[in-house]
């Protein structure tokens, strides 16, 4: 992975492009592209997304004929500048689905590519810093070897206190080992009489979650022509906007994403977001998630 430094020029430009329609007077409106008029529609047309999920694809490399570590190189390159574009928008939370479990039947040159990889982003620490990012990590660390597990946690010490953007990594992740785990963390507190038959709710569900506290994604963008979600969060997204690309993953360009987007908006002024109505948890039941949470994060930094 190639470091990539903050560069605001582009988007500090687009920022000016939009005063200059809504403030007409100035004398130094410069000339737009029809490019530029998009984007400006796009920051004036409506609500952006506060939470943007990606599932991101592992077919570039095949089709461009590189090596696996090349390809996931280029991967979490876009992943920073993809970031960069969110802190411009306003964008406060990302989700990236970056190895799921059925990914541990790869062979083990490309495993053992990607946790390169993977390392190789998290220890890039001054990056994550300037940027102000907060990283969180969801998936199954029993599946995951020691040192990554540690570089992960301690990844997540280091910038706990960065507040600009959150990054939540699903790593080692699918829905249905998630709901599983959830199942089993609600039917232990039972058999422990932690909870009761009258605490179980959608809250309680929610709250056993790897992805719990954080909120469910606005809108999930789909690389690689893909129109499945493939096992990824499969509770969370039933109120999500989805959008399916053609794009790969590293090809992903600033007029792509801004494509999302303004489709989400449309949709979000289409139709009204329907919420289900929330139950307030029992005392008990509060202790019990707080427990839950609690032994979670417990088993990642005893690791670490």
């Amino acid at each position: 992975m190639t470091t990539i430094t903050t560069n605001k020029w582009s988007w500090d430009n687009l920022i000016k492009n939009v005063l200059c329609l809504t403030h007409p007077d100035k004398s130094w409106t410069p000339y737009m592209t029809w490019t530029q008029r998009f984007f400006t529609q796009v920051l004036t047309y409506g609500e952006m997304p506060k939470h943007v999920a990606f599932i991101m694809d592992g077919s570039y490399g095949e089709k461009n004929f590189i090596s696996a570590q090349e390809r996931y190189a280029k991967g979490f390159d876009k992943l920073v500048e993809t970031l960069q574009w969110c802190l411009h928008l306003d964008i406060k939370e990302v989700t990236v689905y970056a190895f799921s479990l059925h990914n541990s039947k790869r062979t083990q040159e490309e495993i053992d590519a990607l946790f390169e990889e993977v390392k190789t982003f998290l220890e890039e620490k001054d990056t994550l810093n300037e940027l102000g990012v907060c990283i969180n990590f969801f998936g199954n660390i029993k599946k995951l070897p020691d040192d990554l597990v540690k570089l992960f946690a301690k990844s997540m010490l280091i910038t706990k206190q960065n507040n600009k953007i959150s990054l939540n990594i699903a790593f080692s992740y699918t829905g249905h080992d998630e709901l599983t785990n959830a199942f089993n963390q609600i039917s232990h507190g039972i058999k422990n009489n932690d909870l009761e038959g009258s605490d179980l709710s959608v809250e309680i569900l929610d709250s056993c979650m790897y992805t719990y506290p954080s909120p469910p994604p606005d809108l999930l963008i789909r690389t690689s022509g893909e129109t499945r979600l493939s096992d990824f969060m499969l509770w969370q997204c039933s109120y999500s906007y989805i959008y399916f690309t053609s794009v790969l993953w590293p090809e992903l360009t600033a007029w792509d994403f801004m494509i999302a987007i303004f489709m989400y908006q449309r949709n979000v002024r289409a139709f009204i977001r329907y919420k289900l109505p929330t139950k307030r948890l029992s005392l008990r039941a509060e202790k019990f998630v707080e427990n839950v949470q609690q032994n979670r994060l417990n088993s990642l930094y005893t690791i670490a």
